[in-house]
């Protein structure tokens, strides 16, 4: 049996770099368990008499670890897939493999495919015999609706499934349309993988951003600094998030945290769904170059005010680096901008709420990305 989750683990508390938690250990545990299976398959005789006769193998079962948000999933999983014996895995973002998913399967019924999906699972399933998912989460129709089919094929291919999730299986697409379609997915999923809550007592993620400062001025290092240390040993890539029937891109993303410029993400023509779409996404979203508004720039200054409005009532972390302190950001001169000044006051408001101890503590209602 490999034990090496739990020995990278143990290491980096050792090293002081994480605290020791029960409830991570016993998750490292569980990873190791799926390990174990995997290596157990891919070696041995079994294993080879399977390679030289191209037989498909039983799919390991896999793992779904939920918990709330900060716990330690995503440094969890970053230990398993690191450590796994396996050649052909690959690791992303659930919402970016669906709309990697639903972009094959368009294609191929465009090639006038048999079964699309068969065919979409085919090619996936060659590419990769594990799926490493981070922050599983079924808010979309058009997901929900594919879900079942897809994976029933994945699975009967060998692939195994480990995710993480802020929510349970049976909350997923919680009182989403026709929802009554989507079920038999999750008794699917149940087959498949075993679930395992991570009930650790600390949001690790908060106690690093509770020395940080989260308003930086112009130029200032800081605002780098507590990038790269909430990065980690993460990269951080291009992404797009699905809103209705199109995709907003993300210039740099790595699991729960985006970063824009003021420029990409409030003066660009985006719409509240963008805004709400990426609240859903992401719990903590990096802004940089807030400039001074004024009434000259009236769209601007309203899009901006959508944009914390939803990031405040969606409880989503908000990084920045602005030309002023939240109560100078709206200029409105001598000549009018009553109505946006009116408004800014509220969001400068919610700005330094947002900047809040407080604010920053209070994770009950972050929501489920």
């Amino acid at each position: 049996m490999t034990n090496r989750v739990t020995q990278r683990y143990e290491a980096l508390v050792a090293e002081g770099e994480v605290q020791h938690d029960p409830a991570q250990l016993a998750v490292a545990a569980a990873l190791d368990d799926v390990a174990s299976d995997l290596s157990a398959q891919e070696g041995g005789v079994g294993g080879f008499f399977r390679r030289r006769l191209g037989r498909t193998p039983r799919a390991v079962k896999g793992l779904y670890v939920w918990g709330e948000v900060g716990r330690g999933k995503t440094m969890l999983m970053d230990l398993f897939f690191d450590t796994i014996d396996v050649e052909k895995k690959r690791r992303m973002h659930f919402n970016d493999f669906m709309a990697e998913a639903h972009g094959r399967i368009a294609a191929l019924r465009k090639e006038k495919a048999d079964d699309a999906v068969q065919k979409a699972a085919d090619d996936m399933a060659e590419e990769a015999r594990v799926l490493a998912f981070d922050e599983f989460a079924v808010t979309d129709i058009a997901d929900a609706m594919i879900l079942a089919r897809l994976f029933r094929q994945l699975f009967a291919r060998g692939v195994t499934l480990v995710a993480t999730s802020n929510v349970a299986p049976n909350d997923l697409y919680r009182d989403g349309l026709n929802r009554q379609l989507f079920v038999p997915f999750i008794h699917l999923l149940r087959e498949y993988v075993d679930v395992v809550r991570l009930d650790a007592d600390v949001d690790y993620r908060l106690d690093r951003l509770k020395d940080f400062r989260v308003w930086f001025g112009p130029g200032d290092e800081g605002f780098e600094r507590l990038w790269q240390t909430l990065l980690g040993e993460r990269t951080a890539e291009p992404a797009t998030v699905k809103v209705a029937s199109r995709s907003l891109a993300v210039p740099r993303a790595a699991g729960g945290m985006a970063r824009f410029t003021f420029a990409e993400l409030v003066e660009a023509p985006r719409s509240a769904n963008d805004y709400i779409a990426l609240a859903k996404r992401f719990h903590t979203i990096f802004l940089e170059d807030v400039p001074v508004l004024s009434p000259a720039r009236r769209e601007t200054s309203r899009r901006f005010i959508n944009l914390v409005d939803v990031l405040y009532d969606q409880k989503v972390r908000l990084i920045v680096t602005a030309a002023a302190e939240p109560d100078a950001l709206f200029d409105a001169g001598e000549d009018g901008g009553r109505y946006e000044g009116f408004a800014f006051a509220r969001t400068a408001s919610r700005l330094h709420e947002m900047r809040s101890a407080s604010y920053l503590s209070d994770l009950e209602s972050t929501p489920l990305t």
